[in-house]
């Protein structure tokens, strides 16, 4: 069973790694065509409409508005079916596991969020404090991949758990702080459809089909609700019972079914989207405003400050011992390479703002912070010893 798990463990690794190999690619094509006189034909892509649904709970949006809130929602159900599993079975089930990642992610979120907030104050940007305090998993994994045997996979491990707390974290702070305009008759709705799922858990029904189901029609009221629809993603995710009566676990199986597309499929469009930043006019006078410096300087410098902050805490005091096999140097390494926010800091600028320059701000400080923090941990990781 133990050997399943790490042989599980590994290719997961792997398949981030590659993931983010690909949402990188996304990106710099996204930058490519609005640069070099494609700007219409992609613009003209993403605006296409598209229609779904079922009587009054039909949509009509944009493909942009779609991936955002649709194909992202698949991404946040796996994030909460990875969640659960490893909260119940995986790397956060036990104090010792969980602690150090904890409150590491927690000061991986305050000390950018506080950062933000000393450039932006008294400003109405001030409202994105939580884009710096995400963490991509993908582009993390994948940059750590390139230090090799340098790395114990028990650091692997601590950058996944924090990485997977951080997700956690984001979630929340997107219901409570990211969601205007709600709809009592939608939430109600939304509300019905919670409690069939957690009575389809509760009753131990193994059916994938009937989850989905009745996610999809949650989803749609949640879309309509004013609460951002990813949400309903989650709240799926976390439903789905981890065991049936025959011992075959529906999260395994909806893992590894969604992992290729999400890796190969959702997030590469979801960076294609919106990655897509106009360079002309672009000069470092644009980069040291307000909203874009302090995204910088929150991923760049505020993540790796409150990540190693958090974990000396906790090994000063006793609370915890670094990863088995692990340096100091490694952990601030890896505390870099958690300020990558891209994806999710992307996600979470275009809640916080619809005006398309500030838009176009957020992703210049995402990309610039993130570009740096890669650097950085590589600079750290690779200019050590390989690992025994």
């Amino acid at each position: 069973m133990q050997a399943s798990s790490e042989s599980r463990l590994r290719t997961f690794i792997d398949h981030e790694a590659t993931g983010g190999l690909l949402l990188a690619l996304a990106a710099l094509l996204a930058i490519a065509l609005v640069n070099l006189g494609l700007s219409e034909s992609y613009d003209g892509f993403l605006n296409q409409r598209v229609t779904l649904g079922v009587g009054a709970l039909t949509l009509n949006k944009s493909l942009h508005h779609f991936i955002n809130d649709g194909l992202m929602a698949v991404f946040f159900f796996l994030v909460g079916l990875e969640i659960k599993r490893e909260v119940l079975e995986g790397n956060l089930s036990s104090r010792d596991q969980l602690l150090l990642p904890t409150m590491a992610a927690l000061g991986g979120i305050a000390a950018p969020a506080l950062i933000f907030a000393a450039f932006n104050q008294g400003t109405p940007t001030l409202q994105g404090w939580a884009i710096p305090a995400a963490t991509d998993i993908a582009f993390a994994l994948g940059a750590l991949s390139l230090a090799g045997k340098r790395v114990p996979l028990s650091l692997k491990i601590f950058l996944l758990a924090l990485a997977t707390i951080d997700d956690l974290a984001a979630i929340i702070i997107i219901a409570l702080f990211y969601s205007s305009g709600l709809s009592v008759l939608a939430i109600i709705g939304a509300a019905c459809c919670l409690i069939v799922l957690v009575s389809l858990n509760r009753r131990g029904v193994g059916r994938i089909g009937v989850y989905i189901l009745v996610g999809f029609l949650l989803w749609l009221c949640v879309l309509k609700s004013g609460v951002h629809a990813t949400l309903a993603g989650v709240a799926l995710g976390l439903c789905i019972p981890l065991r049936r009566a025959d011992d075959t676990s529906p999260i395994h199986e909806l893992e590894e079914a969604l992992h290729t597309y999400v890796k190969f499929l959702i997030l590469p469009l979801f960076a294609f989207a919106n990655a897509g930043l106009p360079l002309d006019g672009f000069s470092l006078s644009t980069l040291v405003q307000p909203l874009p410096l302090g995204i910088l300087a929150g991923l760049a410098i505020g993540k790796p400050a409150g990540i190693m902050l958090a974990v000396a805490a906790c090994v000063v005091l006793g609370f915890a011992k670094l990863p088995e096999g692990s340096s100091w140097r490694q952990i601030f390494g890896v505390s870099c390479l958690a300020g990558i926010g891209f994806t999710m800091s992307l996600f979470i600028g275009s809640l916080a703002f619809e005006s398309l320059e500030q838009q176009a701000h957020v992703r210049v400080g995402v990309i610039a912070g993130s570009i740096i923090s890669i650097l950085a941990g590589c600079a750290v990781l690779m200019g050590g010893r390989k690992a025994t």
